[in-house]
């Protein structure tokens, strides 16, 4: 019995020190780059950029098969701070992603709900709370504004409301200032 532990032990030991050295020598570096284009976009897994969220249109930018106004939800003030990011020249929205909105939340109508669970299915960030045949709710600390929700809904009765500006929620604006070229 004692044996069989002992046997054990060693076992556990060996193969955590193997795949300790493992981790430690075939370690994959990720681009910094793409950790801080990533932490600029607005995080909401949407796709209406044209990649299937965040990480992969932050690496699309890092190695330049994406542009830097693609993403609607982070809107021009996103793209300016791309365009900082990686020293190239400001550029709009592209208005074939969309175009820029007010930040808003998604909020249902639980008097026509008819319980359905397709918006849960959609929802990339599991902000809508609700089960099947019961009537749904959006956890508005969670919703990101994507609107992914709105279209499987059979009935609809989800609308993307604008998040009215107050203390918590409100932010200084990025000045926008003429150049005049100098002749």
């Amino acid at each position: 019995m004692i044996a069989a532990l002992l046997v054990m032990a060693g076992l556990a030991i060996a193969l955590g020190a193997a795949l300790g050295f493992a981790a430690i020598k075939y370690k994959v570096e990720e681009d910094p780059i793409v950790e801080k284009i990533d932490a600029i976009l607005p995080q909401t897994q949407c796709g209406q950029c044209g990649f299937p969220g965040c990480k992969p249109y932050a690496e699309a930018i890092a190695s330049g098969q994406a542009d830097i106004n693609q993403c609607p939800p982070g809107g021009d003030e996103g793209a300016r701070k791309l365009a900082e990011l990686m020293g190239v020249e400001f550029k709009p929205l592209n208005a074939e992603f969309g175009e820029p909105k007010p930040k808003s939340v998604a909020v249902i109508d639980e008097a026509i709900c008819i319980g359905c669970t397709l918006c849960i299915q959609a929802c990339p960030v599991d902000a809508i709370l609700g089960a099947a045949k019961q009537m749904h709710t959006v956890i508005a600390k969670e919703c990101t504004g994507c609107e992914l929700c709105i279209a499987p809904c059979p009935v609809d009765c989800i609308t993307m409301e604008p998040i009215k500006e107050t203390v918590s929620t409100w932010k200084w604006k990025y000045p926008i200032v003429e150049l005049k070229a100098v002749s």
